[in-house]
C-alpha cells in the first residue's frame, strides 16, 4: 500500500490553550487545525474547581472522554435532565446531538483527555443559550442536595428539578 509523501506521524506538546466556544479552556491536540487529522481531535481540558462549561452540544460528532484527576458531573438530555458523575479512570460517551454541560463543583481541578469524531476542534459546537437559566437551576439544586462537594457517588444519577 502506497503513502502520500504529506502523511507524517505527528507529536503535538499540550503547551499552548485556546478558548472554546463552551467557555472554557483547552490544551491545544490534536485537530484538523494543527495536523491535518480528517477523522478525529483530541484535547487535553481541566476544569477549574467551580467551574462549569456553557450548554452545547456537537452536531453529528460522537465525544469520548477520559477522565485524568478530579471529579465532574456531566448534566446532560434535552432539558438537562440526566446526571452522570464522572471520576478518575472514568470514560464517558456522549452522542451526537445531545446538550451537555460539565460542572466542578469540588473545591479541585479535574483534567481529562476528549476525543471527538469532529477534525475540526470547535466547528461542530452549537451553543444552546436557551437552557442556560435550566442548568443554573439544576446546579443550585445539585449544591444544595452536597452533590459533587464531596466524592462522588458511583454510577448515573436523575437531575432532579
Amino acid at each position: 500500500m502506497a503513502t502520500s509523501p504529506d502523511l507524517t506521524c505527528r507529536v503535538i506538546r499540550a503547551a499552548d490553550t485556546y478558548d472554546g466556544k463552551q467557555g472554557l479552556t483547552y490544551f491545544c491536540g490534536i485537530a484538523s487545525e494543527t495536523v491535518g487529522s480528517k477523522g478525529i481531535c483530541m484535547h487535553l481540558l481541566t476544569v477549574p474547581a467551580g467551574a462549569r462549561a456553557k450548554v452545547h452540544l456537537h452536531e453529528n460528532h460522537e465525544t469520548a472522554i477520559y477522565m485524568l484527576d478530579g471529579e465532574v458531573l456531566t448534566l446532560f438530555g434535552h432539558q438537562l435532565e440526566h446526571c452522570i458523575p464522572t471520576r478518575a479512570g472514568d470514560l464517558v460517551y456522549i452522542p451526537a446531538g445531545i446538550p451537555h454541560l460539565p460542572v466542578n463543583l469540588s473545591d479541585k481541578p479535574a483534567s481529562a483527555v476528549i476525543a471527538r469524531t469532529d477534525p475540526n476542534e470547535q466547528e461542530s459546537v452549537v451553543l444552546l443559550p436557551e437552557l442556560e437559566a435550566l442548568a443554573e437551576e439544576k446546579i443550585v439544586s445539585l449544591k444544595n442536595s452536597g452533590v459533587g462537594q464531596s466524592p462522588l457517588p458511583s454510577g448515573a444519577a436523575q437531575v432532579q428539578s
